[in-house]
């Protein structure tokens, strides 16, 4: 499978379908906490079962950012973030560095409008230009066909499964392994 089209990948700051993709900045991180809050109570999506406050979000964007990780998110006309995207090392040992692994999380009342391709489309552009070579995604296996889907469409291919190794919810969870080649 190839990698989408690099033309089709929105610059920072340009805009498509009526949503602007820019780098995040702190001031994105109170509405990033609000987005990711529901995932972590409603859905098996993020493993966390406590959501991180807007000073949390504000400095996993700093770490993230000053470590060469892109962070994006999707601005709606109105001023408001409805999504978001970025990337974080795949493991912490240092041969794993040119490997990323990716995040997204779209609003749940912004979903089914394609932001999360462009904004996964954005990402792979973007670590490309930071000269990381593998990205990664692990997904939950328990309700997150779209995000699988989605994975897919980009180029990801499945490598792996790993059974039931995550319990939220009261519930055994596992995860697919994606890959794509940013090479």
């Amino acid at each position: 499978m190839t990698a989408p089209a690099e033309t089709a990948a929105p610059e920072t700051g340009q805009q498509t379908e009526g949503h602007t993709i820019r780098r995040a900045t702190a001031a994105d991180a109170e509405r990033m906490a609000e987005i990711y809050a529901h995932y972590v109570a409603h859905s098996y999506a993020t493993f966390d079962e406590q959501p991180m406050n807007a000073h949390e979000w504000s400095t996993r964007l700093a770490t993230l950012e000053q470590a060469g990780y892109p962070v994006l998110v999707a601005v709606a006309a109105s001023g408001t973030v409805v999504g978001y995207a970025y990337a974080a090392p795949w493991k912490l040992k240092h041969a794993y560095r040119p490997t990323v692994e990716n995040s997204i999380y779209i609003d749940p009342l912004a979903t089914g409008r394609g932001l999360g391709r462009r904004l996964l489309v954005a990402l792979i552009v973007a670590c490309r230009g930071a000269g990381h070579s593998e990205m990664i995604a692990v997904i939950s296996d328990s309700g997150s066909e779209a995000s699988l889907a989605l994975h897919e469409r980009a180029g990801f291919r499945r490598v792996g499964r790993l059974e039931n190794v995550g319990c939220k919810f009261g519930t055994w969870i596992g995860v697919h392994l994606l890959q794509l080649s940013l090479r």
